[in-house]
């Protein structure tokens, strides 16, 4: 980008000659992003990760044991988008008990000219819409482009936004939600039958595991479960999963069955083999190695590597979340509330 058009693309966005910070709720991200853009986003993000146009260190976890608890701090630079901010996230399971999101978040955008703090967002709706982005991203990829039948397990926020990017890649009919409280489940379905096209109005409740994925083409899993959350054994031939729950070396979602006979490819190597309780703990029991690991994602979406390669492979996408994604769409979102006039800036 030439200085002359970079300066006028920061006119555009309300940059310029101010020392104003734009304050962002989850209403004004909401409104400033569509699943669509999110997904478009987060595929260019993925691809200049894997391409080495990225300064991302690996996040830096910082554990709370007596609530079961994690905060995590997660800074990223994407070079070609020239965008740099940081998340910083905690994931507290206990929340339930107090009836709070599981996951809260915020984000901070940094100009990558001149190191300014130019937005504070709300990360926990971000967080959700992103991380539905990247299985949009791998679902569209990956799956089978016949799929039209979606098993969710987990009936937290984050779940409401893994169906509505797979409604947003496949032409989804049926819908199957599974949580061990029930309750959760039901109030799921209520909710998301509201949502208009393209999610479908035949949502229910699997009153098992088995039901919920026995004639799902696409699965997501987006718990915070400690064991497999379903039996390999009740899979379909063709089946693609979405493994976005697990984030540390003892968390399994996906059966280590399931993980050895699919095609695994992940939003990031290095942070996957430090991270990914779905991965490590196969290849802890010397069932697969590093190497059963086919590629990354942004390898995929620049063609580096093969997706599906027949109709009947079992596939497995296996994301722990990168700073990236964070970083990419808060900086589109910034662009955007600029352009609507959503937000509220302060003085710094």
């Amino acid at each position: 980008m030439t200085g002359l058009r970079k300066e006028n693309e920061r006119e555009k966005k309300g940059w310029c000659d101010t020392m104003k910070l734009k304050i962002l709720t989850r209403e004004d991200v909401a409104k400033a992003v569509s699943m669509a853009e999110a997904i478009e986003t987060v595929k260019k993000a993925f691809i200049q990760f894997s391409i080495g146009k990225v300064e991302m260190p690996l996040r830096t976890q910082v554990p709370v044991e007596k609530q079961k608890g994690v905060t995590l701090f997660m800074p990223a630079y994407l070079a070609d988008s020239d965008a740099m901010g940081a998340k910083i996230v905690s994931v507290f399971p206990n929340n339930q008990k107090r009836k709070l999101p599981t996951v809260h978040a915020v984000v901070i955008v940094v100009d990558a000219e001149t190191g300014r703090p130019t937005a504070v967002m709300d990360g926990t709706y971000l967080t959700a819409l992103r991380t539905g982005a990247a299985s949009g991203v791998a679902t569209d990829l990956l799956s089978r482009k016949d799929a039209c039948i979606v098993a969710i397990f987990g009936a937290g926020t984050q779940s409401r936004t893994q169906l509505e990017a797979i409604c947003t890649v496949r032409s989804i009919k049926k819908v199957w939600i599974y949580d061990v409280v029930p309750g959760a489940a039901s109030a799921y379905v209520e909710e998301m039958k509201k949502h208009e096209s393209p999610i479908p109005q035949d949502i229910f409740v699997a009153e098992s595991p088995k039901q919920a994925v026995k004639e799902a083409d696409v699965i997501c899993t987006a718990t915070t479960s400690f064991r497999p959350v379903f039996n390999d054994s009740y899979l379909k031939a063709g089946v693609h999963i979405n493994g976005v729950g697990s984030y540390t070396p003892e968390m399994q979602e996906i059966p280590a069955r399931t993980v050895v006979r699919s095609k695994v490819v992940v939003d990031s190597r290095q942070a996957a083999l430090a991270e990914a309780g779905d991965l490590i703990i196969s290849i802890d029991g010397g069932l697969i190695s590093d190497k059963h690991i086919h590629g990354e994602i942004g390898e995929l979406a620049a063609g580096k590597i093969s997706g599906r390669e027949s109709e009947e492979e079992t596939t497995f996408f296996k994301s722990v979340g990168l700073a990236v994604q964070d970083v990419s769409v808060a900086e589109l979102v910034l662009c955007r509330a600029s352009e609507l006039g959503l937000g509220l800036d302060v003085d710094v």
